[in-house]
């Protein structure tokens, strides 16, 4: 397992509004803070389900989970219209990394140096490709 990498101090974070936005190791990262979850995403809301945490891409208002990147939306029965939309997930579409505290430092370790996961969406994005 690779080692963490200093990201920023909590200072650092509460000075930007419990959000930064930065570039570690040539890839563009994001670390929230939001009920002691650390994760344009940088510029998204974040909306809370009755299960989960997510960002809303200001762009596109697609739903993602702050635990684990996974795509979230509603969907519609066309066979009863009456009942309420289900929340549906599409699976993991943004990358999330480990991020720890050691006293007011945060570090980060990228998720594919701890457990290969194959490529997630986000990855075109960042210039990331994993086979």
């Amino acid at each position: 397992m690779a080692e963490p990498i200093f990201a920023c101090t909590m200072k650092d974070l509460q000075q930007n509004g419990d959000r930064k936005r930065m570039t570690i190791d040539g890839k563009d990262i994001f670390i929230l803070l939001h009920k002691d979850a650390g994760g344009p995403l940088y510029l998204g809301d974040i909306k809370d389900t009755s299960e989960y945490s997510c960002f809303v891409c200001p762009w596109h208002k697609y739903k993602l989970t702050v635990q684990s990147g996974e795509g979230l939306y509603y969907s519609v029965n066309p066979q009863d219209l009456k009942s309420p939309p289900q929340l549906c997930s599409k699976g993991a579409k943004q990358r999330t990394h480990v991020v720890t505290r050691r006293e007011d430092r945060l570090y980060i370790t990228f998720s594919y140096t701890v457990k290969p996961l194959g490529t997630v969406e986000s990855d075109h994005y960042n210039g990331l490709l994993i086979k």
